[in-house]
């Protein structure tokens, strides 16, 4: 594969790092929509909408040279278990053994993409 076909980040993986990016910035707007009251409040509205702008763009700058599959599935599993944790520790969600495995088995999925791709 030529360096110019994938951009200067795929020899360090930084495409990687620019995906766990992009998952935290989905956690981030994730979280931020509870606070704009249904995109009522200015402010919070402004902070959610840029982090999903930036969510998009660094999963599709990442998924230039990672498979679509496994770079969708992995920035979707990053929202969610890092949603799942954030609605337990700000909005007292509801936390039991059975939720908090499922959240183990998403991280395990996200690892095994992770490992399992060239």
């Amino acid at each position: 594969m030529r360096w110019e076909t994938v951009g200067p980040f795929h020899r360090c993986g930084m495409n990687w790092i620019l995906l766990v990016i992009a998952g935290i910035f989905e956690v981030v707007w994730a979280i931020g929509l509870k606070y704009t009251d249904g995109f009522s409040r200015f402010w919070p509205s402004c902070g959610t909408i840029t982090a999903m702008v930036v969510s998009m763009s660094l999963l599709g700058y990442a998924m230039k040279s990672l498979p679509v599959g496994t770079a969708y599935a992995v920035w979707v599993g990053i929202g969610a278990v890092g949603t799942a944790i954030l609605g337990i520790v700000l909005f007292s969600d509801s936390v039991n053994l059975l939720r908090l495995l499922s959240l183990l088995m998403i991280v395990i999925g996200i690892v095994g993409l992770k490992v399992s791709t060239p």
